[in-house]
């Protein structure tokens, strides 16, 4: 059984910054890759960033440029540095990682007011 655990949400006002992290514990062996969705009221989830075991990153175009993902190899974490935050950012990010399957965290909500 794997778990992540995601920290580091909240409410921020625009052009503010947050720092998400998640910790995956359990039966680890390796992840092909980790990263971020966000899921926001009445839409469907979207990738936010992505990072492989090999340092290879992914970014949704809208986060490009504001947003940046890290990992520690070491400690299973992924962290996502969150800059220059919009409104159309708030949303319910998810942890996610690839390995012998997906796995999803519980979400953390992420709310930038106007």
């Amino acid at each position: 059984q794997v778990q992540l655990m995601e920290s580091g949400g909240g409410l921020v006002q625009a052009g503010g910054s947050l720092r998400l992290s998640c910790a995956a514990s359990g039966r680890i062996f390796s992840f092909n890759a980790m990263g971020w969705y966000r899921q926001a009221p009445g839409k469907q989830r979207e990738l936010v960033a992505l990072i492989t075991s090999h340092g290879r990153t992914t970014y949704s175009d809208s986060v490009k440029g504001r947003f940046t993902i890290s990992g520690d190899n070491a400690k299973n974490t992924v962290y996502l540095q969150m800059n220059s935050l919009k409104p159309e950012d708030t949303a319910v990010y998810y942890c996610y990682a690839d390995g012998a399957r997906g796995y999803w965290g519980q979400g953390t909500h992420v709310t930038v007011s106007a």
